[in-house]
């Protein structure tokens, strides 16, 4: 079939993941794949190689690992196996992510210490330094990066130095900002890094991965809550046997995520893409405010990702007839999830582009039944 051939999608995805993707990236999981093939392993282990030269330019101490599911098993597994038995987590949240990712190690027993910062406001540094001074017993340190509850752009360059400058392992979950966001995990020196197939690379859902300072991964055999979520014992096995996952793989949502990150070195890679991102993020707000709309967060604060907007000051608006008469117009937005004030988020990412979001005001101006 050709790519002409394959229908389009009745609306776009405009969310944090899954997103819109093109028609090839679709028409990549229209073959079937044998998880022992060696042709199938080779092409695991490159895209292992891709991620890790996209990690920046001081890839040399990391590696990749591959993990079965959604991006939230790949932040447990990270959690489960990175903090020992007898180490301590400090999470810095201001979100729904956040909070998950200190669910998860609540959840594992880790012995865990929250520093939540609401919201509506970044995650600030001197907050942590303030902690580690008084307690020598943290080992380990994790931030959301992008937290899509709002929009918000963590500084992680900020809280890895201080992290570091006290010795801790830093986790730092990018799940929807890495491959959108220009970053070196060597410079930032994240031990961890955690992402997702269906975010800025624009795959499909199925998988999450890893990027690991190498040392760091080594230290974690043995120290897994988890069978399946074992990280050491997934990183082992690809390893040893090129490319062969545990259990089985999601064969065609790999494939598909090669495809995707094709795609991303032939627009220019991260760097290209981040500027697509932010003119997107540009034009949709720049629109939005003509309309009359408001922004939850500070501009300082928005990431390119996606961009939460207050609900119109009206007795008439619901979001549930402004979502509908949207997807009939062709385009799918996300319904707000803080609880300090009524929004709806408009994600930025995935195969759309600056005319998409001219396209979508002008949808929005016409949808105002208010």
């Amino acid at each position: 079939m050709k790519l002409t051939q394959l229908p389009d999608n009745p609306y776009l995805l405009l969310t944090p993941g899954p997103l819109s993707t093109s028609k090839s990236v679709k028409a990549a999981m229209l073959r079937d794949w044998c998880t022992w093939d060696n042709e199938y392993n080779d092409l695991v282990q490159d895209i292992r190689k891709k991620l890790v030269r996209l990690s920046g330019n001081n890839h040399d101490d990391y590696t990749a690992v591959l993990m079965q599911g959604s991006g939230s098993f790949s932040v447990e597994s990270v959690v489960g196996s990175a903090v020992p038995a007898d180490g301590k987590l400090v999470v810095l949240t201001n979100g729904a992510y956040g909070n998950r990712l200190a669910q998860m190690a609540q959840v594992l027993k880790v012995n865990t210490v929250v520093i939540d910062f609401g919201e509506v406001d970044e995650a600030q540094p001197h907050k942590l330094r303030e902690l580690l001074e008084q307690d020598a017993d943290v080992t380990h340190v994790a931030v959301v990066h992008c937290e899509t509850t709002t929009g918000m752009l963590n500084p992680i360059a900020e809280v890895g130095k201080v992290a570091k400058e006290y010795g801790k392992v830093f986790i730092v979950d990018a799940m929807s900002s890495f491959g959108g966001v220009a970053m070196d995990v060597a410079d930032l020196q994240i031990d961890f890094l955690i992402s997702s197939a269906n975010k800025c690379i624009q795959g499909v859902p199925g998988f999450g991965f890893i990027l690991a300072k190498t040392g760091e991964l080594k230290k974690c055999k043995g120290q897994a809550r988890s069978l399946s979520l074992d990280l050491y014992d997934q990183w082992e096995t690809m390893e040893k046997h090129n490319g062969k996952w545990r259990y089985t793989s999601p064969t065609h949502v790999v494939r598909a995520f090669y495809q995707a990150l094709l795609e991303l070195e032939e627009e220019g890679g991260v760097e290209k893409r981040q500027v697509r991102y932010r003119e997107n993020q540009r034009t949709l707000v720049e629109g939005m405010e003509a309309l009359g709309f408001r922004t939850l967060l500070r501009r300082e604060l928005q990431s390119p990702i996606i961009t939460s907007f207050y609900f119109p000051d009206s007795p008439q608006f619901t979001f549930a007839a402004f979502y509908e008469r949207l997807k009939q117009e062709g385009y799918v937005i996300y319904p707000g999830k803080i609880s300090a004030a009524d929004t709806f988020r408009i994600g930025n990412i995935g195969e759309v582009y600056p005319h998409d979001m001219k396209h979508l005001v002008q949808a929005i101006e016409r949808n105002m039944f208010w």
